[in-house]
């Protein structure tokens, strides 16, 4: 369980974001839940200097196509992050296990592939409680900390 909130950050130690372009690829699966990430992703994203015309959103049917998602936007976009929206919610099988592994590994994978650091904003909740507490709800929004990371690794790049 989260123990701060995930939306609170101290907007003095953030670069401005101004001059960065930004990718956010979103899963479709859980909507409710990808949709809120996106929005808090975009409103911190624009609080600290970025322009909407330097955010590009793309739709993935769900988590595991964010791999590839994410690979095709780093090939074919200029970007300096890119934020990876899903949402996946414990079941009663074994593909809970699957997916989640495949998501985190895949990622991992790019940011060790490529140049262009990827944000993990992949909600692995038990419920859908849980989640919904963590995309705008009573833990804050995982999005708005993703944005955050995303702003300051697109200005690590620059080392």
């Amino acid at each position: 369980m989260a123990t701060t909130n995930l939306s609170y950050y101290d907007k003095a130690t953030i670069p401005n974001a101004k001059k960065y372009r930004f990718g956010i690829v979103v899963s479709e699966w859980n909507p409710d839940i990808t949709e809120n990430l996106y929005l808090g992703a975009v409103q911190a994203l624009i609080e600290n200097g970025a322009t909407n015309d330097n955010i590009i959103k793309w739709d993935v049917p769900g988590s595991f196509e964010l791999i590839f998602g994410c690979k095709k936007m780093i090939e074919t976009q200029n970007v300096d992050a890119i934020i990876a929206i899903g949402n996946v919610i414990q079941g009663e099988t074994k593909h809970f296990d699957f997916v989640c592994d495949g998501v985190t590994q895949g990622i991992k994978d790019l940011n060790i592939k490529y140049d262009i650091p990827i944000i993990f904003c992949v909600l692995t909740d038990n419920t859908k409680q849980q989640s919904l507490d963590r995309s705008g709800g009573k833990h804050g929004n995982k999005g708005i900390e993703s944005a955050v990371a995303a702003i300051k690794m697109a200005a690590l790049r620059e080392f």
